[in-house]
């Protein structure tokens, strides 16, 4: 008998991967959780409760995140939503002064191959 292995995503913590949200339903897949995989372009990973700050900074940078999408099923994001950010959004974010604050037990450990863990010890949230 041969056994089955499922792969468990791991946060930046090195704990499981916790959900994020799922009201907004966020993460790459529309799982609620910031896993990631090969066709996720983005890399989606950083579990942040975004601000105003931070939306109206990408929505400079011509992400809106703001608005209604609902092809995409996504109702646009307001402060204080949690959301699976792309991990280089958010180092833009963090270099720019607006990086939004993050739960790192939902925050993918693939993020910190972009983002210092010392970053996101100092943006994280309880």
């Amino acid at each position: 008998m041969s056994k089955v292995t499922v792969k468990q995503d791991k946060n930046v913590l090195g704990g499981p991967l916790l959900a994020c949200s799922y009201a907004p339903l966020t993460g790459f897949m529309r799982d609620g959780c910031c896993s990631t995989g090969p066709n996720d372009l983005g890399r989606h990973v950083v579990c942040a409760k975004v601000s105003e700050e931070f939306l109206e900074f990408q929505l400079r940078m011509g992400n809106d995140l703001i608005s209604p999408q609902p092809q995409y099923r996504f109702a646009g994001l307001k402060p204080g939503d949690r959301w699976c950010v792309c991990a280089t959004r958010w180092m833009e974010a963090f270099e720019a002064g607006v990086a939004p604050m993050v739960y790192l037990e939902g925050t993918n450990e693939s993020a910190l191959q972009i983002i210092p863990l010392e970053l996101l010890l100092e943006h994280s949230l309880v």
